[in-house]
């Protein structure tokens, strides 16, 4: 061998260095690096040459005599983003190919319109279940256990079913156009005759023989048709999104572009999240033009829920759009066998790991914290505002300064990890669900005290409860998508395979659902033993205390233990670098390589450093 180049570090020349001249004038039609070689040790370098039969083509423009010489290019130009050699460049628009961005673009506008439709149906829902006559905010944690839960494990065992026998794009179909269908046909059908169809007698006669604490169950069957409204709602976030949007965006993305492009989906998914509270707000105030007699509600349920069914069909079309006109990735048709755990796997699985138990810890406390604070603070905002159309107002402030409060701690989570680690970040979303929490239940529980204070500001304690529980609620959902979230997926990145896949089956099988309903489950407890719901108030507050106390202490515990885990981590890479030794390449005088005082042939196999 007369050359050798290396890559990636040191080069060694060959005696003869007109020929490498040669071989590196462009003239000779080399446009491109020709200095990589497969495959790349720990280190980066690499050694991959030998000499070649003649019968081997030449690259254009080398001579004769250097027909045993060859470089290769692809690993060299693949890494870099240039293309190979000989390759036609693809066409880039703000250097993003034009390939990438026909899928990119798509799947944004089909977020955002997911999501602008998922606020103004959760905003929506609210209002009915909570405004309905003969309900409150009670109902909320009866709905959720009883109701909402049943129809998502129905609908998921229906999609299983259906996945099996329909194509990905019937699937889509299928599922998504009975949601724009509902939503269209509740704001003008189901809304105007909801006076008709509700059983309001029975449930009057019910409610005298069981009394007022069952107030909650007995709404449910009172106002069915808002109560299928709101279960829709609740389906369109965890179906629509999670299934629908995600699954088709993971397979139609490849790794590389999802790591570059999937962040930016958060932060559009939170400017839909402005456009869409103003959106409520906006037709939340058309009362105020119409005249005496005339039912505003209905009026703006028509008008948001006409929007909802132009973004739905608009979601359609992309989807269609994209797959008639973007090529797909190829995948790879072998499938990866998935852990598959029961309910009694998960719980022993969880018990037998400290770290799991902690991950655990968190994300039951949040579950059960957030409804804990969110159901009182509804009843509190349906006593400020009984009617629907000043409820609904309010709610599109709230998600307005929801998605600002987000995107902004979005933009500084970066920093905050970088600046403090992943404790402090783990922490805030606890400490700032605790300090707002205490300042909501003081406000009810000594409100009256502090009256003439508040009087000063313009304010009675009822508003300044509304007020500060729904700062508790900015701030907790923002520092939960912004910190949380992330510090819950980075807890399984230092474990090793096995855990990591186990853990993770084993709290989606038994920590999401009792997150979820655990508060539920707690509140209905209350109401059923102390008659309402502002009756069980203190005490919900003293179970808020504990949940989030042993939320920090869990978050403490995990931030020890995933430290270690890192310095283990890095140790373990420190080794592995310091036990990779880089041999001195020279070359000996029958033109061999030397390392030392071994010696290698030249027509020995490529070896790598």
């Amino acid at each position: 061998m007369e050359a050798v180049l290396q890559t990636r570090g040191l080069l060694s020349l060959p005696p003869h260095p007109t020929r490498v001249r040669s071989l590196l004038n462009p003239s000779q039609g080399l446009k491109h690096r020709l200095f990589a070689s497969k495959p790349l040790g720990l280190n980066g370098l690499s050694l991959s040459y030998k000499r070649v039969p003649s019968v081997v083509a030449k690259p254009n423009g080398l001579s004769p005599k250097e027909k045993s010489f060859i470089c290769k290019a692809e690993a060299a130009a693949a890494a870099d983003g240039q293309p190979l050699f000989g390759e036609t460049p693809t066409p880039k628009f703000l250097g993003i190919e034009l390939v990438t961005l026909k899928k990119i673009i798509p799947l944004g506008l089909m977020f955002f319109c997911i999501l602008f439709n998922y606020t103004i149906l959760r905003d929506t829902k609210d209002v009915l279940v909570v405004t309905a006559k003969g309900s409150s905010a009670e109902i909320i944690p009866f709905l959720k256990t009883w109701v909402n839960l049943p129809m998502a494990v129905g609908f998921m065992l229906l999609y299983t079913k259906l996945a099996n026998v329909l194509s990905k794009k019937a699937l889509f179909y299928t599922v998504i156009l009975p949601f724009i269908a509902f939503f269209g046909a509740f704001g003008f059908l189901l809304y105007p005759l909801s006076n008709h169809i509700h059983p309001e007698a029975l449930a009057d006669k019910l409610l005298a023989v069981l009394g007022p604490r069952f107030l909650g169950p007995l709404a449910i069957m009172r106002i069915w048709s808002f109560c299928l409204f709101y279960v829709m709602a609740e389906l369109w976030g965890s179906v629509v999104i999670s299934v629908l949007f995600w699954g088709f965006a993971n397979q139609i993305t490849t790794v590389e572009e999802a790591k570059r492009f999937y962040p930016l989906f958060g932060l559009g998914a939170n400017i839909a999240l402005i456009f869409s509270g103003r959106t409520v707000k906006y037709f939340s105030n058309l009362r105020q033009n119409l005249g005496p007699g005339v039912d505003g509600w209905a009026i703006s349920l028509k008008g948001m829920m006409s929007i909802v069914v132009l973004m739905g069909l608009a979601i359609c079309f992309l989807y269609w759009w994209v797959n008639k006109f973007v090529p797909l990735p190829t995948r790879s048709k072998k499938k990866k066998e998935k852990p598959k755990m029961g309910t009694r796997e998960s719980l022993k699985f969880l018990v037998s790991s400290k770290y799991i138990r902690d991950l655990a810890t968190l994300v039951v406390a949040y579950g059960i914290s957030i409804n804990l604070v969110e159901v009182t603070w509804k009843s509190k905002l349906k006593a400020q505002f009984p009617s629907p159309n000043e409820y609904s107002s309010f709610m599109g402030d709230f998600s307005t300064a929801t998605g600002i409060a987000t995107f902004t701690m979005m933009l500084l989570s970066q920093f905050i990890f970088d600046k403090y680690g992943w404790g402090v970040a783990a922490g805030i979303t606890p400490t700032v669900l605790l300090l707002s929490g205490v300042g909501f239940f003081s406000l009810i529980l000594f409100g009256g005290p502090l009256g003439p204070t508040l009087a000063k500001f313009g304010m009675t304690p009822l508003l300044a409860a509304v007020y500060v529980g729904a700062l508790q609620n900015i701030f907790s959902k923002s520092a939960k998508y912004s910190l949380f979230d992330p510090c819950k997926e980075m807890a399984y990145i230092p474990l090793d395979e096995d855990t990591k896949v186990k853990g993770k089956a084993a709290i989606d099988v038994v920590c999401n659902p009792l997150g979820k309903s655990g508060g539920a489950l707690i509140q209905q407890f209350m109401i059923l033993i102390f008659g309402s719901l502002a009756n069980s108030t203190p005490y919900l507050g003293g179970i808020l205390l504990v949940i989030v106390l042993a939320w920090l202490s869990a978050a403490k515990s995990l931030d020890s233990q995933f430290t270690e885990l890192r310095r283990e981590e890095e140790l373990e890479k420190e080794m592995e670098r310091a036990a990779v030794k880089i041999p001195v390449m020279s070359e000996s005088g029958n033109g061999s390589l030397a390392s030392g005082s071994a010696e290698t042939s030249e027509t020995s196999t490529p070896s790598n450093i």
